[in-house]
């Protein structure tokens, strides 16, 4: 699998369709490596017309691990934040945007279509904000700007999303559990085992297991904080797409990026939680595939 050096790191990348296409580069969400994005979604993007790049974000997949640095202590993180305390984390969403922005250059993408989902979504309004020149369309599926004004999870989510105790060891046990958290944050009614979900989290178990590397990404989110002055300065044209079934993000997450981000369109999924289910899958697609052509800027081939 294909890797570049990105912002002196190594990132794995995928590409998909062909290379003198319009690109999209989509950006994964927390502890999610490149294969969570949807088989479907990335053959029905490149049908579309588009040259589709996913890759892992630092300390996921095979892209670079930060071993050997203390892993924080999330719940004492996430505390101290609260209090307008910030701890030393060993990257932030900043750095995440610049890793982003570096495989850009080293993959020669003049333009991209950025789509961000979740903490993705958040590197994405970095991103945006950095280099307005080089980004033709944003996407921001799922996320939020950090304000700590909004709604926050609830105790549920939370227990589901960090867990105490000792956590298991057994590659079908762990499996079980992250299918288990889709069950929580995920869309109500779905069947995690049976729609897709299962088989892209196996997959990216047996590709790599990397939890230390989960616990830094969510420490990164964290110690960014409220970050609106960021998302207020971009320009690119702006897709905001939201469930408003959404436990882990609740949407008003969404509707405060479109708030700030002039001239940004918000499109509500009704009943979809914090995931892109098959039901939802092909209008989400339409959406982002109009959103591009709406904009009518190419971005540069390899």
């Amino acid at each position: 699998m294909p890797q570049v050096t990105a912002n002196g790191i190594k990132l794995t990348y995928e590409s998909h369709g062909p290379k003198d296409a319009p690109v999209a580069l989509l950006i994964m969400g927390l502890g999610g490596q490149l294969t969570m994005w949807p088989d479907k979604l990335v053959a029905d993007l490149v049908k579309g017309g588009y040259r589709v790049i996913t890759f892992d974000n630092r300390d996921i997949g095979l892209s670079h691990h930060h071993t050997g640095e203390k892993t924080p202590h999330i719940l004492r993180h996430i505390l101290l934040r609260r209090l307008g305390i910030r701890s030393k984390t060993p990257y932030d969403l900043s750095d995440m945007a610049q890793d982003t922005i570096g495989l850009m250059e080293a993959l020669a993408l003049d333009r991209v279509h950025l789509v961000g989902i979740s903490m993705g979504g958040m590197i994405g309004q970095h991103v945006a904000a950095k280099v307005p020149d080089r980004v033709s369309s944003l996407t921001a599926i799922m996320t939020t700007t950090g304000n700590p004004k909004l709604p926050r999870p609830s105790s549920t989510v939370m227990k589901a999303m960090v867990r105490r105790g000792p956590q298991p060891t057994r590659r079908d046990d762990i499996i079980d559990q992250s299918v288990a958290t889709f069950g929580i944050i995920g869309t109500p009614g779905e069947d995690q085992n049976t729609n897709g979900m299962r088989d892209r989290i196996t997959r990216s178990y047996d590709r790599s297991f990397n939890p230390a590397g989960v616990i830094r990404q969510m420490s990164a989110i964290v110690a960014s904080g409220d970050f609106r002055k960021v998302t207020r300065t971009i320009k690119a044209p702006t897709l905001v797409i939201h469930g408003d079934a959404d436990p882990l993000v609740p949407i008003e997450g969404g509707r405060d990026i479109a708030k700030l981000v002039r001239g940004a369109r918000m499109e509500v999924m009704q009943g979809m939680g914090h995931d892109v289910p098959p039901r939802f899958l092909p209008q989400v697609t339409k959406l982002m595939l109009d959103h591009f052509a709406a904009t009518r800027v190419y971005s540069a081939a390899e």
